[in-house]
C-alpha cells in the first residue's frame, strides 16, 4: 500500500502573529505544574476523548501510531490500580530506590501512599505497542521508534490536559507491569505511564520550584 499525497495547508500566520502565539503558548505552559492533591470533581468523558485524540495526532515511526490510551473512571478499577501501585511503591521506598534517588525526592515530600489514584476522576494509562498483533492498513506487525513515538504522544497528551484547564501527574510506580493485568491488555502492549487527570483540590499546594532558563537549556548556532 502507498499513500496518496495531498497538498499541505500551512497555518497562515504572519511573523508578528507567530511571535505573539509562541509567547502566549509559553506563558500558558509555564503555568503547568504537576500536582498530587486532586479534587473528585467530575470531568466529562468528551473532554478526555478530545485530549486523547489530540495525543493521537503525534508523529510516529512510519505512521504506525504504536499507542493505546486506557482512560479509567470506574471506581473499582481505580482502587485496584492504587492497591497494586502502592505495593510497588512500598518496595521502592523500602530499598529498591537508590539512596541518591530517595534523597532527591525528599524535597517533594512524596511517599508510598497514593490516594490520588482513587480521588482523581480519571486515570489515563499510556501503553506502548512494541509490535502489532496483525497487519493493518498502517503496515505490517513491526513498529519503529516506539519509545520516541510514545514519548511525543505523551507530551502532547499533557499539553492537551493543561490546555483544557485540568491538572495531571506523571506517575511511574516502577515496575508498571501490574497495569497489564489489571486492565487486561494484550501481550504486545507495555505500560509506559500512569497519569491521574482532574481538577486540583481546593487546598492543593505545589513546591516552589525554578525552571531552567533559556541559556541553561538551549544552545544557538547562528
Amino acid at each position: 500500500m502507498s499513500y496518496k499525497f495531498i497538498k499541505y495547508e500551512a497555518l497562515p500566520f504572519s511573523r508578528k502573529e507567530s511571535l505573539k502565539r509562541s509567547e502566549e503558548l509559553y506563558q500558558l505552559w509555564n503555568k503547568r505544574r504537576t500536582i498530587r492533591h486532586f479534587s473528585d470533581k467530575n470531568v466529562e468523558k468528551a473532554v478526555i476523548e478530545n485530549i486523547i485524540k489530540t495525543a493521537g495526532t503525534a508523529p510516529s515511526g512510519a505512521n504506525k501510531q504504536p499507542w493505546t490510551f486506557c482512560a479509567v473512571s470506574n471506581a473499582e478499577v481505580k482502587k485496584k490500580i492504587r492497591e497494586a501501585a502502592e505495593q510497588e511503591e512500598i518496595k521502592n521506598y523500602g530499598g529498591r530506590m537508590s539512596e541518591e534517588w530517595r534523597k532527591d525526592l525528599e524535597k517533594f515530600k512524596t511517599n508510598a501512599v497514593k490516594p490520588f489514584l482513587e480521588i482523581a476522576p480519571w486515570i489515563i494509562v499510556v501503553f506502548k505497542k512494541s509490535y502489532d498483533l496483525e497487519e493493518t492498513e498502517f503496515g505490517g506487525t513491526k513498529n519503529y521508534y516506539v519509545n520516541e513515538s510514545i514519548g511525543l504522544a505523551t507530551g502532547m497528551l499533557l499539553a492537551a490536559i493543561h490546555n483544557a484547564g485540568l491538572c495531571s501527574l506523571t506517575h511511574t510506580p516502577s515496575p508498571l507491569n501490574f497495569l497489564t493485568k489489571v486492565l487486561n491488555r494484550p501481550k504486545n502492549e507495555k505500560p509506559f505511564l500512569l497519569i491521574p487527570v482532574g481538577y486540583p483540590a481546593q487546598d492543593c499546594e505545589v513546591p516552589q520550584i525554578r525552571r531552567k532558563t533559556i541559556d541553561e537549556i538551549a544552545v544557538f548556532y547562528e
